[in-house]
């Protein structure tokens, strides 16, 4: 869901790092970007110095491009160290895609969550050529548009081991309240929820550096969403709850570095907006539902602008999501409807 950057924040930096190079946005943390081949187009990542070796946070997809830009990096601004430590925010490709090739072929340590290692390495053994038929139902049940349901119905589905390397067994856990030892600093871990389940936040004790995967983003909010995996999921609830907690630790002078966009500064600013974001959502979305809607009919309140074809698999979930949320929360009612989707009206 997009949103506007408020007029709080500040940006240091006006351009990202080009593809092959490092930014040092503070003694011994080089930010790097590498791209995507999607609408949002690139992951930020970095590396923090430990002194005889590097730790590096989140890797990007698995493809031969980004596995040359990171040879571009340990040649260039990693200077030949080695990469001793791996560290993934969360479970998704564009973060974890090129952990399991730096574990294999490097011999880095991976640090994660529990919840972040379990889901990447089931999701890369789960190979379908065809979606399965929980899938196919639980599209059903969002209300899809015909045409792409009969499109995604026949398609060989998206599989996360296509851009995710092969996980070798073996992590080190991360959890809510623990410390790491990074680029000279010690961090304090919180977990963060909604947008992925056990995503890892680090706040460094000894500056003002907050490293906050897609937890924390300046002009757009993640995507927060309900799979087949877990239909019944609250997502919405876990990102408010979450949100408001590391509000509480949120200083005027963190500089954020995020896994996209542009590292800022001005973060009371921006957790305020991000939690407003998803209220106001929830409120044009309570006002929509006087009468019995599916999901895929609620996408003009909660984005407020057109949904493309690209961007419709993202929006159906995050609609789920919202929908869902007010269901479990008592202020909407669902039934299903002859075709099988899920409609819901406000109880208010």
């Amino acid at each position: 869901m997009k949103d506007n950057p408020p007029a709080g924040l500040r940006y240091p930096w006006a351009d990202a790092p080009e593809h092959g190079t490092a930014t040092e946005v503070a003694p011994g943390v080089l930010w790097m970007r590498l791209p995507l081949p999607m609408k949002l187009d690139h992951v930020n990542v970095y590396a923090l110095d430990d002194g005889d070796a590097w730790t590096v946070i989140d890797t990007g997809f698995s493809s031969k491009k980004t596995k040359a830009i990171w040879q571009e990096l340990m040649d260039g601004p990693l200077g030949g160290k080695p990469i001793a430590r791996v560290i993934v925010t969360h479970h998704h490709p564009d973060h974890v895609g090129l952990a399991g090739w730096l574990q294999s072929d490097f011999g880095a340590e991976l640090i994660t969550t529990r919840t972040a290692w379990l889901f990447s390495r089931m999701l890369t053994l789960d190979v379908q050529e065809k979606p399965t038929q929980e899938t196919l139902d639980f599209y059903r049940s969002a209300g899809m548009d015909a045409a792409i349901y009969d499109q995604r119905s026949t398609d060989r589905p998206f599989n996360f081991g296509d851009i995710v390397a092969p996980m070798p067994l073996g992590f080190t856990r991360i959890k809510q309240g623990d410390t790491i030892q990074m680029g000279g600093r010690t961090w304090d871990i919180h977990i963060g929820n909604g947008h992925a389940p056990e995503h890892a936040t680090f706040w460094s004790r000894d500056d003002n550096l907050v490293i906050a995967g897609d937890q924390i983003l300046p002009s757009i909010s993640p995507n927060i969403g309900v799979y087949a995996t877990e239909p019944m999921a609250d997502p919405i609830g876990d990102w408010l709850e979450a949100c408001e907690r590391l509000n509480l630790l949120a200083r005027d002078d963190h500089l954020v570095l995020g896994g996209h966009k542009l590292p800022f500064t001005g973060l009371p600013t921006r957790m305020r907006q991000l939690i407003d974001n998803h209220h106001g959502a929830l409120k044009r979305l309570m006002e929509y539902i006087d009468t019995p809607k599916s999901a895929s009919e609620c996408f003009a309140p909660l984005f407020k602008r057109t949904i493309g074809e690209g961007e419709y698999g993202l929006a159906l979930v995050e609609a789920v999501a919202h929908l869902s949320h007010l269901h479990q929360e008592g202020r909407a009612t669902r039934a299903k409807r002859d075709d099988g989707a899920w409609v819901y009206m406000r109880t208010e």
